[in-house]
Formats: structure tokens, sequence, C-alpha cells
């Protein structure tokens, strides 16, 4: 079981997401992550230290470190989104 830690800037953009309900969802899909790494929609990205969550069209950045998940930032998707 891993502990989750939102970083700063990831906590200012979910709570800059204007609906209750996909800041609900992405908040129940983040603490699903703490049986991580036995989680759908998680994928590691290429070359960086990083791994991905999808939630619907958002995507939340996190970084392991040991029994920490750090949740880095919270960003819809879109061309410039990686």
């Amino acid at each position: 079981m891993k502990n989750i830690k939102w970083r700063p800037k990831a906590l200012k953009q979910l709570r800059k997401i204007k609906d209750y309900h996909t800041r609900e969802t992405i908040y129940d899909a983040v603490d699903d992550l703490k049986n991580f790494p036995n989680c759908s929609n998680v994928k590691k990205l290429k070359d960086r230290d990083e791994f991905r969550l999808r939630v619907g069209r958002w995507r939340v950045f996190f970084t392991e470190s040991f029994e920490i998940l750090y949740i880095e930032e919270v960003k819809i998707r879109n061309e410039n989104t990686y």
C-alpha cells in the first residue's frame, strides 16, 4: 500500500477544475493509486522517471519514491500536454 502526497502545484491545478464531478473523479482515481503498480490506466512515460494516470480527458502525472507517490501535475489532454 502506497502513500500519496500532493505537490502544491497539483493541488492548485485540481482546485481550478470547475466541474465538481470531474474533480471528484480525478481524486477517486488518484486514491486508487494506493495499489500501484496494480492499477489500470497507468503508463510510464518514455525517457522520464514519471508515470501518467489517464482519467477521461485529464492526465495526472506522478513520480514514485519508495512507498510514496508524489502527484506532480493535473492537466487536461491537448497537444501541449506531453
